[in-house]
């Protein structure tokens, strides 16, 4: 499964209050724990493009999804007959329907007199049969009953005779659902296309939805072939997994005309895999390698090209994923559908790969932008699928064709899948480093996210006893967790090896089912084979280390004695006992000393000496361990070689590899997070800063220090000016550099893909602390567009432009982005923007005027006003402002946000909280708004957000110190 995008299941959310709301705004503070109370989610690098989802985590579904029962394995499916006739003509409002028939070829694995498969949602059409055994004509079983158990989501065939071992039947059922906008199992969605009001009919079958849809064994290892008709409207064109092979028409009772579309028959693949498109699209075709290759989308969309970029890198990355593991794609056509409305980034349905419509649509007049990067990740992400789905690398972890047996093996079809859509995008756009862009977007996120979940890569079954629980598998610790220990693992293999094991393990178990045993059983075979590469256990034994424990390890690195030790690395700050906490791994050190690679050793025990790096009493003489992040964990280095670290940072940064800066620094300020060292140590590693040239460093520096959603806290704190002095000296060589692009030649950095992604927060980090070239830059760039409306301000700063071009101007800067967001040629993306920079006025009566308008559904629509409100009220100026706006017009707020705004806004003014009157300030609000069982709930939690904010301003004042002492230097 691709990733899922914002907005799937947030309708069945949206009335969970109580209990969940609560443990929501805990959540929420507690996060505020962090350096300068971070919201570590909030603080992350940004996905590859803020205008449409790329490669990040789904939302957890709603509690009432379907149960995972298993299903007893008497009966095994081979093949399906399946017809689905869903009842739309275009034009008509609903309610609609869909009704089907499946006929389902079974073979009897044991004697049975009940036939169990899931159903879910379905009504029973028609009498049920079960023909056979097949080997004798004409003969039958007859069904005593069929009964639905809605609750564990099957329909069980009572029978009155036994179906016997080692015969095969046909299961006959004919069913009806109704098709809903929900985005799940059959869904129907809305569109308009050339101005005109459409719908279309599309499926999203994983996990369990195919159940939904029709009656089916919806397991990922009870695998068959499927023959498949749909039945459907003369002006839409039908799609499934494999090639129409006849086209007809058919007459119904009432006269009225109908369209079916047949289908050749599938290769053996899993009922989650089965897709299902019918639509009035149109599309664009190319050929590769004897593989044709259509993309659809809205007939403007293809018009306007807007398909034309991700139809000219689909080919080549499937030529890339077949050279790579030597397998042939051995489908004749892929599909490739963009939707309007999908609830995921993509879904890698074999021949028929479903796309949210933003994840593959370019605008030809981009040259290299970070759109272009977030497409080739999810296109190689979910060609990867294809790819190995079906030369057998489908361990529904890879491929389609190799499945894993049951679902708490998904890691290892989404890891390995995110890990090669890295190689795939990076092949298709080579101004894309891959070492960067995979630190930047996979490892070092999760990273973060993983100190705080207490989830292993692979679960057992019995932790998944629902779909609630099976759900969030489709996590990020599934795909960057996956990705990252399956880069860990290509590393210290050698990438020849780790490919040569993948093939013999796909060629094994192509078609079939497997677990991830089976995997490390084929990598030791390749190990056993050769001489180069040595481990220092067998490879399951390595491997389950960093599947079947949850974390990752922290080495503590005592140079002078060249001891290196391992924990768990978890927050010291908010645990009382390290019990717990004591898991060992395996773990891969690749190291250097003195700017040269020394060859890969091993920590294979809770501490262990090695003499080979114990470090003389030189200030020359240094260590650096984890080289380019090649293994899953932090480092914490002793003070002796972090000073010699910083002395070389100041001197020559680039002796230490640009990735490894990055890390080293996200690693310190970890530790400081965690407890682990003081603020100052990590300090001390930002003094060079004045010699760093690499965007995404400096991003995860400006990333900790000032952290988005705390810049108006900081604002207000003794230490703002002292920051300022400190970072303005060390960040003017870098920001005259882009500067100088941005005033002369901005095109000139459409091939910086770190540019694209981090020269915004470079930007706003210099305005925001006052530097005046900057501001003038803003007011200038932000006064031509003024002058020209036809001017477009370069994308990639828009948004601090129009904010500081609001802030530093009057209320006719102000007006003028008024008058912009609502010009009706505007588009979303910038609406966004004028939003946030309205809030950025400098004249409280400004922004009282913004909430103002923002109760009128005039000039509003509804599901901006909580977001103008929260935006004021993140302000320094404006978050008093904001909150008594809040209160005054709370009775007519809460008819439309409730609940929802209430969260909303207690976070953001827990940030604020740091005296006993200010908590009773909140109180009492919440009094009156509460129920009674909530109110309590409430008041720790206020108190919570006290504490951490005085805590955080300890931290801060300690900043303070360090910078008085240092700000010269």
């Amino acid at each position: 499964m691709g990733t899922r995008g914002g907005g799937l299941y947030v309708g069945r959310r949206a009335a969970a209050v109580g209990a969940a709301l609560l443990l929501a705004l805990l959540v929420a503070l507690v996060a505020l724990a962090a350096l300068y109370g971070r919201c570590r989610r909030e603080a992350a690098p940004p996905a590859p493009s803020p205008r449409a989802p790329g490669p990040t985590a789904p939302p957890p579904p709603s509690p009432a999804a379907s149960s995972v029962r298993r299903l007893p394995r008497h009966l095994l499916p081979l093949h399906y007959d399946l017809e689905l006739w869903p009842q739309v003509r275009p034009g008509q409002t609903g309610p609609f329907v869909f009704t089907g028939q499946v006929n389902i070829t079974v073979l009897c694995l044991q004697d049975t007199d009940a036939a169990v498969l899931h159903s879910a949602g379905l009504q029973n059409r028609g009498a049920a049969a079960v023909r056979g055994p097949l080997s004798e004509p004409g003969a039958a079983v007859e069904v005593a009953g069929l009964r639905q158990e809605e609750a564990g989501e099957v329909a069980v065939l009572e029978l009155s005779g036994r179906l016997r071992a080692g015969n095969r039947y046909v299961l006959q059922l004919g069913f009806q659902g109704r098709l809903e906008e929900d985005l799940d199992g059959l869904f129907l969605t809305r569109y308009t296309d050339q101005g005109q009001s459409s719908m279309l009919i599309a499926s999203q079958m994983e996990p369990t939805y195919a159940r939904r849809v029709y009656p089916c064994f919806d397991e990922p290892a009870m695998k068959a072939t499927f023959n498949i008709r749909i039945v459907h409207d003369p002006s839409y064109v039908a799609l499934s997994n494999m090639p129409a092979i006849d086209v007809s028409e058919v007459k119904v009772e009432n006269g009225s005309l109908w369209t079916v579309t047949t289908f050749n028959t599938s290769l053996k693949m899993s009922t989650y895999l089965t897709a299902f498109v019918i639509c009035d699209f149109d599309y664009v075709t190319r050929t590769e390698r004897g593989n044709e290759i259509r993309i659809w989308a809205r007939k403007e969309a293809v018009k306007n090209g807007y398909v034309d970029y991700a139809l000219n890198i689909t080919g080549p990355i499937f030529s890339f994923l077949e050279d790579k593991l030597n397998v042939s794609y051995p489908l004749p056509k892929t599909d490739l559908v963009a939707l309007p409305d999908f609830g995921l980034g993509g879904m890698e349905n074999w021949g028929l790969m479903i796309f949210q419509e933003a994840s593959l649509m370019n605008f030809p007049s981009d040259e290299f932008t970070r759109r272009k990067a977030m497409i080739a990740l999810i296109v190689s992400h979910e060609l990867g699928h294809q790819a190995c789905d079906i030369f057998s690398f489908k361990f529904k972890w890879f491929g389609n064709l190799v499945t894993m047996n049951w679902w708490n093996d998904l890691w290892l079809n989404e890891g390995l899948t995110s890990y090669f859509e890295y190689l795939g995008a990076t092949f298709v756009e080579p101004k894309l480093s891959l070492d960067k862009i995979f630190y930047a977007h996979v490892v070092q996120p999760i990273l973060r996210e993983d100190s705080e979940i207490a989830r292993s890569l692979s679960e057992s079954e019995d932790n998944i006893k629902a779909s609630f629980s099976l759900m969030f598998l489709f996590d990020n610790i599934t795909y960057s967790k996956g990705a990252s220990i399956t880069w860990m693992l290509s590393g210290f293999l050698t990438e020849k090896l780790f490919i040569r094991a993948l093939t013999s393990y796909l060629k094994e178990f192509s078609f079939s089912n497997a677990n991830q045993d089976d995997l490390w059983t084929h990598i030791q075979m390749v190990v056993d084979a050769q001489d180069e590469v040595q481990l220092p256990a067998p490879v399951k034994q390595i491997m389950d280390s960093w599947t079947c424990q949850n974390g990752f390890p922290v080495l503590t690195v005592n140079l002078t004695t060249g001891t290196i030790s391992q924990e768990q690395f978890f927050n010291k700050n908010n645990r009382k006992s390290t019990d717990s906490y004591n898991n060992t791994w395996i773990i891969p050190i690749s190291w250097m000393r003195n700017g040269s690679s020394q060859p890969l050793t091993w920590l294979d025990k809770r501490s262990k000496i090695f003499p080979e790096m114990q470090v003389s009493g030189s200030e020359y003489d240094w260590i650096l361990l984890n080289v380019n992040l090649s293994g899953y964990y932090r480092v914490n280095y002793d003070q002796i070689n972090l000073k010699r670290l910083a002395h070389l940072l100041e001197n020559d940064p680039e002796a230490i590899p640009a990735v490894s800066r990055f890390q080293l620094i996200d690693d310190v300020f970890a530790l400081t997070d965690f407890g682990y060292v003081p603020i100052e140590t990590a300090l001390e590693l930002t003094k060079y800063l004045a010699r760093e040239d690499e965007l995404f460093v400096w991003n995860v520096v400006l990333s900790n220090l000032i952290p988005d959603n705390l810049e108006s806290t900081l604002k207000n704190h003794g230490v703002y000016p002292l920051l300022k002095k400190y970072l303005l000296k060390r960040m003017l060589p870098i920001y005259h550099y882009y500067a100088g692009f941005i005033s002369q030649n901005v095109d000139a950095l459409e091939d910086d893909y770190f540019a694209q992604l981090y020269l915004e927060k470079l930007l706003a980090t210099a305005c925001w602390l006052g530097l005046q070239d900057c501001l003038d830059l803003s007011s200038e760039l932000y006064a031509k567009w003024r002058g020209n409306p036809e001017y477009k301000i370069p994308f990639l700063i828009r948004r601090t432009v129009c904010c500081y071009g609001v802030a530093v101007g009057s209320d006719k800067e102000w007006n003028f982005a008024w008058e912009m967001y609502n010009h009706t040629d505007s588009v979303e993306e910038d609406d966004d923007i004028l939003l946030y920079a309205m809030s950025c006025a400098k004249e409280s009566w400004l922004l009282y005027r913004y909430l103002q308008y923002g109760l009128s559904d005039t000039l509003f629509s509804s599901n901006r006003t909580s977001v103008i409100i929260s935006h004021v009220m993140a302000k320094d100026i404006g978050h008093r402002i904001a909150w008594e706006f809040v209160t005054e017009n709370w009775p007519l707020l809460s008819q439309g946000y409730g609940h929802e705004l209430l969260h909303d806004v207690l976070k953001i003014m827990g940030r604020f909280v740091k005296t006993d009157v200010q908590i009773q300030e909140l109180q009492v609000f919440y009094n009156a708004t509460l129920e009674e069982d909530e109110r309590e709930a409430i008041t720790m939690l206020l108190e919570s957000a006290k504490l951490e904010n005085i805590e955080r301003r300890k931290l801060l004042n300690k900043v303070a110190s360090w910078l008085e002492n240092n700000v010269d230097d």
